[in-house]
Order: structure tokens, then sequence, then C-alpha cells
């Protein structure tokens, strides 16, 4: 901690010294300090960083120093971390091309979160191995999370990503995303009856109604998507008591 706040001062002083004297190498050393902020950022949302992802955080450390104003009463280092985040953040959104699951965007909103707070109070990023202590997921597991959506989720490796704070009658998050893995299989329409029956916990005879399909249909859906899951799954009848 006490290297990290050092390190805080460091750019904030040589941020100083570049607003005061407008010089090229002043600016310079500013942006060779905040390298490390960069890939930190880099790092927490993709794993092993590549230059696209790199030059993004570049693109928003940048910013920071272009923009910034002394007299807003914040540190330069919290500004900066903000810009640079923002960058990285649109470049995921514009390159993202894979499904992520709800379980998964709930862990990077928490992150995310995380992140905001303890700039507030400490006025710098935490590191990673702080993220993952608060949340009780494991350093990797941060990880797996926040690289969803840039990579096919089966790239990732979802059984780092567990959180151990979850209430004991819920599944873990790496159950989580296998199960949403396994309904994002299904059809269209075998989606809306498992939804409409789990998760809005409507009768069979009210996502018939719904749906505008008889109940009947609704229950071969059901007993079809069921099968398909569980054989998706690994599961057998004996497993499942029948």
């Amino acid at each position: 901690m006490i290297e990290t706040r050092q390190r805080a001062d460091n750019i904030e002083n040589l941020f100083l010294a570049y607003r005061s004297s407008g010089r090229e190498d002043d600016l310079e050393s500013v942006v060779n300090a905040g390298r490390k902020l960069v890939y930190h950022f880099a790092r927490l949302y993709t794993g092993k960083p590549g230059e696209d992802v790199l030059q993004a955080g570049m693109e928003g450390l940048l910013k920071a120093v272009s923009r910034f104003d002394s007299e807003s009463g914040n540190a330069f280092v919290t500004y900066a971390s903000h810009c640079i985040m923002g960058e990285i953040r649109h470049f995921i959104r514009k390159e993202a091309s894979y499904y992520k699951p709800g379980s998964v965007v709930d862990l990077q909103s928490r992150v995310e979160r995380l992140i905001e707070e303890g700039m507030k109070v400490t006025g710098e990023p935490p590191a990673l191995s702080e993220i993952a202590a608060t949340l009780n997921v494991k350093e990797e597991g941060i990880v797996q999370a926040m690289r969803a959506g840039l990579v096919s989720l089966d790239d990732l490796d979802v059984t780092k990503i567990k959180n151990l704070k979850y209430e004991t009658f819920r599944l873990p998050i790496e159950d989580k995303i296998v199960l949403e893995q396994a309904i994002n299989r299904l059809s269209e329409l075998q989606k809306r009856v498992v939804y409409l029956l789990f998760y809005k916990d409507m009768t069979q005879n009210e996502a018939a109604d719904e749906l505008g399909i008889s109940q009947r249909k609704v229950s071969r859906i059901l007993h079809k998507s069921l099968q398909q899951m569980y054989k998706w799954l690994g599961l057998d009848k004996t497993e499942r008591g029948g």
C-alpha cells in the first residue's frame, strides 16, 4: 500500500511539474510514470493485455493530462484512472462479440464498483489482490470474468470464478455460467419457456397464454429442453432420480 501511495504521489508531482512547465520532456515523464497505471487496468480487464488495449489505456492517460482541472479538488491519479478505465471499457465494448452470462456481468459490475469506491477513499485504484480478497474470488477468477465478452465462454476457465460469499442456497458463479451456457444453446422458443417458468415463476397455463400456444405444447417444449440440458450438462437419469 505504501509503495502504491508513493507511486501515486510520484505521478501527481510529475503532472504538476508538466502543468507548470509545459515541456515535452516533463510530459514524457508523466506518460512513463502512468504506464504502470495503464497496465494495471489493462491486465485487470483482459488478463494478458495486447497492444490495442494498452493503446486505449494510453489514450485515456493522455486525455487525463490534457483535461484535468487542478482546481477540481481531486487527485490527478484518480482522474487519470477514470479516464484510463473509460477508454479500455469503450474499446472492450466495441470489440466484444461473445455472449456474457448475467452472473459474469454482475461480477464485472461489482469489481468496477469496488474500484470506484476504493479510489474515492484512497485516491488510488486497489490492487488485483485487494479486489480478489474483498470479493472473496480468486485473482485468476477476477481476470477470467473481466475477459468475458472478448473471448468465447469456452475459452474461459470458469472453475476459477467462484464467489464463496454467495449464500449456500445459491449456485456458485461457475455453475451458473455452465447452466447459462446450456440455456443459451436452446432455441428462442425454448429459452422463452424456460425463462417464463423458472425465472418469472409462471405456471404452464400462464406461460401458454403469454406465448400464444397451448399448455400441452409448453409441456412438450419444457420436457425436450430439460432433456437436452441434462445431456449437455452431463447428467444421466440416475443422477436426476429418474
